[in-house]
């Protein structure tokens, strides 16, 4: 099937063709007719299938086919994802879908300042990607009405409840109109999840693309088994292959993701990190020289990464397995998108192997074991007691850094520096 055989407008269709867009992903040709028919919408997707297009592109057309508001223009679509990333994301596709187009449309997040949002707001927005805490924000603040909006999209569903954005959603759906298209979409539907999208739909049609909490066919999925200590040296090993130049790296801590990066510079890598704790101009810049390819190594934290879109990403590294199955099947699915072939590299120190055993559970499918490498795991995992010590010691570190940090802030750690002439006499 053909983008011009699902019934879009000109003004669209010439859009697409210039971002090179012939034929729809399954999900775009399966959920574009339904919005057009202004039905509820429960989709069921993981990222890279091209979800964005599917909702993006039929709201565009609504609301371009019933004419520009006289006066101020009001929300009428309104697009809440959970994070900054994704938000940005998302604004870039509409700007480009609705290039032929006279509709108005923003991105607001928390991070920066509001005064440029709250400008752009004022002139009047018919489309509003945003993410949940500005949103409430500058409701309060008086310069969102949401009542007349006619179609509203909670995105990344999963995601959105993982980062407690439960209690937002709610003051939300208080005040939007009860009368109004709601598309859901979420790349798994645990129980949660389907009690939230019935809150929110009435009668919807769902459209699921792939199984749910499946990986992307296109994926290759690698696991290198070592030891807790030999986990750097095996990531710079990896490194070595000068054809993995745009990589994709999962830590699981922020605190993890600075120290690797800072390591991985020391080597002569070119690597950042990318987490919450970065202020939103350092966590975009980094985007940007990674998508450049400026940077050769970009190490993320789940939540920083789930508004990662890159085209034709071929590398994903898991430094750390994540404890939860489901976010393996988010994080990989940053290569494979939209058809695109791509390698996924899993490193497990002995503690983790049962989560390997887990995502295998989950994904239906064994993990290829790459064993010829040059630090093999030759340590068993710790035992119950093994592991209740270890974190006992781990925690008394803790204790003892900050003690000293705070001794040092108290004038403890003074600076040895000689008084001026009191220097080596000659």
């Amino acid at each position: 099937m053909k983008f011009n055989e699902l019934g879009l407008d000109d003004s669209i269709l010439t859009a697409l063709n210039q971002k090179g867009y012939t034929s729809p992903t399954p999900i775009q040709e399966q959920s574009i007719p339904i919005v057009l028919e202004e039905k509820d919408l429960l989709g069921v997707a993981q990222t890279g299938t091209g979800k964005t297009a599917a909702f993006a592109i039929p709201i565009i057309q609504l609301l371009n086919r019933s004419g520009t508001p006289r006066g101020k223009r009001p929300i009428r679509s309104l697009i809440v994802t959970p994070t900054r990333e994704l938000a940005i994301q998302i604004e870039e596709n509409i700007k480009a879908y609705a290039k032929f187009t006279d509709l108005r449309h923003a991105v607001i997040f928390g991070g920066v300042k509001q005064h440029s949002q709250v400008v752009q707001l004022k002139g009047g927005v018919d489309i509003l990607v945003a993410t949940p805490g500005r949103l409430l924000d500058l409701m309060q603040q008086g310069y969102i009405s949401l009542k007349q909006v006619e179609i509203f999209v909670l995105d990344e569903a999963d995601r959105m409840l993982d980062m407690g954005f439960i209690h937002d959603i709610r003051k939300l759906l208080e005040v939007l109109p009860k009368r109004r298209q709601s598309l859901f979409f979420s790349a798994t539907m645990p129980d949660n999840i389907v009690q939230l999208s019935r809150k929110i739909l009435y009668k919807p049609q769902k459209v699921e693309v792939t199984p749910e909490s499946t990986t992307a066919e296109t994926v290759k999925q690698l696991v290198y088994f070592t030891n807790r200590a030999d986990k750097k040296k095996l990531i710079m090993y990896i490194l070595k292959d000068p054809k993995k130049d745009q990589v994709l790296v999962f830590s699981r801590t922020k605190h993890g993701a600075d120290r690797l990066a800072r390591d991985l510079s020391r080597k002569k890598i070119n690597a950042a990190a990318i987490h919450g704790d970065k202020a939103q101009n350092q966590r975009q810049r980094s985007l940007k020289n990674f998508k450049t390819k400026e940077l050769r190594v970009l190490v993320a934290t789940d939540i920083a990464a789930r508004g990662i879109d890159i085209d034709k990403l071929n590398w994903v590294i898991n430094f750390d397995i994540p404890n939860v199955p489901e976010t393996y099947v988010h994080r990989i699915g940053r290569v494979g998108r939209a058809g695109e072939t791509g390698t996924a590299i899993s490193i497990a120190e002995p503690e983790e192997n049962a989560f390997v055993k887990d995502i295998e559970k989950l994904i239906k499918q064994p993990i290829e074991v790459i064993s010829e490498h040059p630090f093999p795991q030759t340590e068993k995992p710790m035992t119950k007691e093994e592991k209740k010590q270890w974190e006992k010691e781990k925690q008394k570190r803790k204790q003892e850094f900050f003690a000293n940090r705070k001794k040092k802030q108290q004038g403890g750690g003074q600076s040895k520096r000689k008084p001026k002439g009191q220097g080596r006499q000659r």
